[in-house]
C-alpha cells in the first residue's frame, strides 16, 4: 500500500504545486457566505490586524512586524492608520479577545503568529465569515474547510542548512588549523516541536556536509523567549566543549552567552543565530543568522483579500522565492564561505539539493525508506501522509508547517 501511495504521490509531483510547494490547494470550501469572493477594497480603505506572541523585544515577532509593514508600504496601505498591531498575546483565549476586537475595529484580515494561536484563530474566523484570517506556523486550515482561513510559513529549513554550511565551514577550519580536535556542536531549542526538530537537523546536516564527523547536542529551554534561560542553555553547552552554538530560540540570550565566552578567552567557540542578524551582540563570534522574510506571504495574503480573491490553503516560499534568507556574514567567518553559501543555494533552486536527502542520514543506524508528515488526532505524532519520495524527505510539501520529526543519528537530545 505504502509502495502504491509513494508511486501516486510521485505522480502529483509532476502537475502544478501549491504556494507551499506541495500539491494544489484543495478549492475553497462552498457554504454560507465568506471572505472568499468578496468585493475588492482600496488601499485607502483596507485595515490589517496582527495578533503578536511578542512585541519587538522578541526576534520571531519583530521579524514578522518589519514584513507586515513591509507587505502594506507595497501595496499602499498605510501603516499609521489602518495597520494594527496586538501585542504579547499568549496562547490563550486572549487571542481570540484580541480576534475579536481586531474584527469589531474593522480589520479586513487578521493574522496570528504563533502555534498555539490557531484554536482560537479559526473559532474567529468561524464567526466572522467576511473577514479573512492566516496563521503562521499552523496545520489545521487544510482540514477546518474555512474558505476565509489559511496557514503560512516558509521553507525556512532551507536557511537552517545554508547556516549550518557556514558554521561547518568555521568549524572545519579551528579543526584544521589544530586548536580543536572534537567536532562538536550545540544547539539551544525552544520545545521539542517539528518546527525545531526540522530546523535543527536542517542545521546539523549543512554542517556534516562540510564536517562528515560532526556530532550535535540540543537542550531544550521550553520557552519561545527566555533569555536567560538561552544564555544558560548556552554556557552549558559551551562548558561541555561545543565549537558552535546553533539556535531555535527568539532572543539574544544564546549569542551574547558565546560573546561573553569569547571575551573571557576562549577564542575558539561561535555562534549562529536566529530571525534577527545578531552582530550587534555577538560582533566577534556571530557567523551568521537564518532569517525569514515574512514580507512574501504577508504581501500574498494581503493582496488576495484587497481584491476579494480565494485564499490558498497554505502559503509557503522557499529560497526560489526569496522568501528566507541569511543574513550578513561575520568577521569571523572561514575563508571561502560566501562562494560554499551560494554555490549550496544555487543547488537548492535549480533541485540538485535537497536538504533531507535520505543518502545523507539514518535512524538508529539504519536508513530511511517512509515516514509520515501529518499528525491527524493532535498528538504531535506524524500518522498520515507519506513524505518520503524519490529519495528525500518533503519538508512543507503537504502543510506549510514544517513536519519532520525524525531523531537522526549524531544529534542527541539531553532533556
Amino acid at each position: 500500500m505504502k509502495k502504491f501511495l509513494a508511486l501516486l504521490l510521485a505522480g502529483l509531483m509532476t502537475v502544478s504545486l501549491a504556494a507551499c510547494g506541495g500539491p494544489a490547494a484543495p478549492a475553497a470550501n462552498s457554504g454560507s457566505a465568506s471572505a472568499s469572493g468578496a468585493a475588492s477594497t482600496a488601499a485607502s480603505d483596507f485595515k490589517v490586524g496582527a495578533i503578536l506572541i511578542g512585541d519587538e523585544n522578541e526576534g520571531y515577532t519583530f521579524a514578522h512586524m518589519e514584513g507586515i509593514k513591509a507587505a502594506c508600504e507595497t501595496l499602499g496601505i498605510n501603516t499609521d492608520t489602518n495597520l494594527i498591531f496586538k501585542y504579547t498575546i499568549g496562547e490563550s483565549e486572549a487571542c481570540y479577545d484580541a480576534a475579536v476586537d481586531l474584527a469589531e475595529q474593522g480589520c479586513n484580515v487578521i493574522f496570528a503568529n504563533s502555534f498555539g494561536h490557531e484554536t482560537y484563530i479559526i473559532q474567529a474566523a468561524q464567526e466572522y465569515p467576511d473577514i479573512y484570517f492566516a496563521h503562521a506556523t499552523g496545520t489545521h486550515a487544510k482540514t477546518e474547510g474555512l474558505s476565509n482561513f489559511c496557514n503560512f510559513f516558509d521553507n525556512i529549513y532551507e536557511a537552517r542548512y545554508i547556516s549550518g554550511i557556514v558554521a561547518g565551514m568555521k568549524l572545519k577550519e579551528v579543526m584544521d588549523s589544530g586548536a580543536v580536535t572534537d567536532p562538536y556542536v550545540g544547539y539551544v531549542g525552544a520545545y521539542p516541536y517539528a518546527e525545531v526538530v526540522s530546523g535543527y537537523t536542517a542545521f546539523f546536516l549543512g554542517i556534516k556536509s562540510i564536517v562528515p564527523t560532526a556530532h550535535m547536542d540540543v537542550t531544550y529551554t521550553n520557552s519561545w523567549f527566555d533569555i536567560t534561560a538561552e544564555g544558560e542553555a548556552a554556557n552549558s553547552l559551551i562548558s561541555r566543549g561545543c565549537v558552535i552554538i546553533g539556535q531555535h530560540a527568539d532572543s539574544t540570550g544564546a549569542p551574547s552567552a558565546v560573546q561573553a565566552a569569547h571575551d573571557k578567552g576562549n577564542a575558539n567557540v561561535f555562534s549562529v543565530g536566529y530571525n534577527v542578524d545578531m552582530l550587534s551582540v555577538a560582533p566577534d563570534v556571530a557567523l551568521t543568522s537564518p532569517q525569514n522574510n515574512w514580507e512574501v506571504p504577508y504581501e500574498e495574503i494581503i493582496k488576495t483579500a484587497m481584491d476579494g480573491g480565494t485564499l490558498e490553503t497554505d502559503y509557503c516560499n522557499g529560497y526560489a522565492e526569496n522568501g528566507v534568507m541569511i543574513s550578513t556574514l561575520g568577521s569571523a567567518c572561514a575563508p571561502g564561505t560566501q562562494e560554499a553559501v551560494d554555490a549550496a543555494i544555487a543547488a537548492i533552486k535549480d533541485g540538485s539539493l535537497h536538504v533531507f536527502d535520505t543518502a545523507n542520514f539514518t535512524v538508529g543506524g539504519q536508513p530511511v525508506t517512509n515516514a509520515f508528515a501529518t499528525d491527524t488526532d493532535g498528538d504531535f505524532t506524524n500518522d498520515a501522509d507519506e513524505a518520503i519520495i524519490d529519495g528525500y524527505y518533503h519538508e512543507s510539501y503537504f502543510q506549510s508547517a514544517p513536519s519532520f520529526s525524525l531523531r537522526i543519528d549524531g544529534i542527541t537530545e539531553l532533556n
